[in-house]
């Protein structure tokens, strides 16, 4: 991997822009469902063996019914640069509590065949830097990610108290005591001074409502636990030998199976691709990255220079150079171009909006024109092109999974918006037709927007016995995203009401963990036994946050996903759920400044 100029784009022709809207329009009205998120299904009763760990043996032992000195709920990147920034900062009875077999959270889980990162290797993986590992491409395939994650683990000795296959049940502040009182569903019933929440959005896989979905007699499985024993094959490759007699279907068009559809095509003996909504799929141009390249780039600091630099290519800020140079800074680049191409009389709001929407226009038809150059058959191709705005959805980036519609035996099954309509004992059923299968592949993601307690398993029970769906019963208030106010010593580590950064979530991430460390190091160097953001303060950074503009990808022609809440109208609490009104670089360095004033300022120290 090597930097290059960052590319140029000859003119493109004029855009019907009332015509494209129109088709906008008209392709999410076909997508609407008054049902919204409800339309999933939750994984209990007797669909709760879809939750079954595939990859790990469950090991007995006694319960736990000590004390830490800071517990952390998930095992995950949010859970691991929380940890680790911890142990730099000499607290090391750090205990992390995981559902899963081993850390990783979301990369423990996904182990589909060619899972990989969608945001570049250098600014996804965490802690390359500190644990000295070079990532062998641009975009990291699953293993090398677990294997960091695992890495990560050993090096800030996180396995020492770490909980596997291990789900909190209850979690309440003892005020007389100054400290949380954590159960579980394997007995343990513990304490600690401070506790980190990191059970984010990627964790809760969900089912289709599909009528008759527990009626298929085969076999079938979610992408998030993915049954190699039936499949043959592994998560390093190796071909799925044992689907060369079978018919397989995958219900589901998202990143995931953008990502695995090209290895099942290669693999079945027929493959039916069932679709509600084709994704954006812009070019990936994944590379191996060079030892003596990355040598000459891994300064100290190498890697916060990068996050930084993307971010600022990325976010709205300003940058002279393109480190990472993918598809998410393209069109940040496009619509810069654009916006500075402006007269100064013209640097309106709404010109400035008219420039944007410009951008993404020329690239969606850009991204359309892509299906065009290299789907075979006309029909598969007009159904696989995506009629939205770019960022309505997460895009997509790939060189195979198009290609994969030209391969014998696949199948593209367009429902036109409508969705499944049925699956048999023997199969599926789209518009009155039966497609007999021998497996179903549910590629249809993780919760996303359901409320944070069912996602968490538990309801934080603060002081005076306030739980946190009361707090955020008219919706989510915080400082900086980390800290609520009537919860104290409680770190909540998301993107939420911070930088709200989503093209790189690990980047929210990290500044949360530096920032939860320097607090309870600033905790414990004092004496003091609690930390709380002060209402005071709690309620300004939340007036401020609402002086924001808010998401655009809530436009009203976006096509329903869980971006926008299904299409559904969120509600009034929704309105809590943004980011830092100058944007994310602005957030990252505002950040900085209160982390190095030392003053904690919002921050109450008894």
């Amino acid at each position: 991997m090597t930097t290059t100029p960052a590319a140029t784009h000859a003119a493109a022709p004029p855009v019907d822009k009332a015509a494209l809207l129109a088709r906008y329009i008209a392709e999410r009205d076909k997508r609407l469902r008054p049902d919204g998120n409800a339309q999933y299904l939750q994984l209990k009763g007797r669909l709760a063996h879809y939750l079954e760990d595939p990859y790990t043996a469950r090991v007995e032992r006694e319960p736990k019914t000590d004390h830490v000195s800071f517990a952390f709920v998930g095992g995950g990147f949010a859970g691991l640069v929380t940890g680790a920034r911890l142990v730099e900062a000499g607290v090391t009875d750090v205990r992390l509590i995981e559902k899963g077999g081993d850390f990783g959270g979301t990369w423990y889980w996904n182990r589909y065949p060619g899972a990989q990162c969608d945001t570049a290797s250098m600014i996804y993986m965490p802690l390359l830097e500190e644990t000295g590992h070079r990532p062998t491409e641009k975009y990291a395939h699953a293993p090398e990610i677990l294997e960091q994650c695992q890495r990560i683990g050993r090096q800030y000795g996180l396995y020492d108290n770490a909980l596997f296959h291990t789900e909190v049940e209850d979690l309440r502040w003892d005020d007389a005591g100054s400290r949380w009182v954590i159960s579980t569903n394997r007995g343990d019933r513990f304490t600690a001074d401070f506790i980190g929440l990191g059970t984010g959005p990627l964790h809760v896989p969900k089912l289709p409502g599909i009528p008759g979905i527990e009626s298929f007699r085969g076999h079938s499985f979610h992408t998030s636990r993915w049954d190699y024993d039936y499949t043959g094959g592994d998560p390093r490759g190796a071909p799925m030998s044992r689907l060369a007699d079978k018919r397989v279907a995958i219900i589901g068009t998202g990143a995931t199976a953008v990502q695995c559809v090209p290895h099942l095509a290669a693999a079945c003996r027929e493959l039916f691709v069932f679709q509600r909504t084709p994704s954006s799929v812009d070019v990936r141009a994944n590379v191996p990255i060079d030892p003596e390249w990355f040598a000459s780039i891994a300064t100290p600091g190498w890697q916060q220079r990068w996050l930084e630099n993307f971010t600022a290519n990325q976010a709205g800020g300003t940058a002279e150079e393109d480190l990472v140079q993918d598809g998410w800074t393209d069109l940040s680049r496009r619509i810069r171009s654009r916006i500075m191409q402006l007269p100064r009389e013209d640097l309106t709001p709404q010109k400035m909006l008219a420039a944007y929407e410009d951008s993404d226009f020329e690239k969606m038809n850009e991204i359309r024109a892509r299906v065009d150059s290299i789907v075979a058959e006309s029909q598969t191709a007009q159904r696989l092109k995506a009629w939205y705005r770019q960022l309505c959805k997460r895009p997509c980036f790939h060189d195979a999974y198009l290609q994969a519609f030209n391969t014998p035996g696949t199948h593209l099954i367009d429902t036109d918006g409508k969705g499944v309509e049925a699956i048999t004992e023997t199969g599926v059923v789209v518009a009155g037709v039966e497609y007999p299968v021998d497996c179903i592949i549910y590629a249809s993601g993780f919760e996303v927007g359901t409320e944070y307690r069912r996602r968490a398993g538990f309801d934080l029970v603060g002081r005076d016995g306030l739980r946190l769906s009361q707090a955020w019963a008219e919706g989510m208030r915080s400082l900086h995203g980390i800290h609520v106010h009537d919860f104290p010593n409680a770190f909540f580590v998301q993107p939420t009401q911070g930088a709200n950064l989503i093209s790189n979530v690990p980047h929210n991430l990290t500044e949360a963990g530096r920032t939860i460390a320097l607090t309870v190091r600033h905790a414990l160097d004092g004496g003091y036994r609690q930390v709380e953001v002060t209402k005071a303060a709690q309620d300004a950074w939340v007036a401020l946050l609402l002086t924001g503009v808010g998401r655009m990808i809530g436009a009203p022609d976006c096509t329903p996903g869980y971006y926008n809440n299904e299409g559904q109208n969120p509600g009034p609490a929704a309105r809590f759920n943004v980011g830092y009104p100058a944007g994310a670089t602005a957030y990252f360095a505002y950040l900085d400044g209160w982390r190095k004033s030392g003053a904690f300022e919002g921050l109450a120290f008894r």
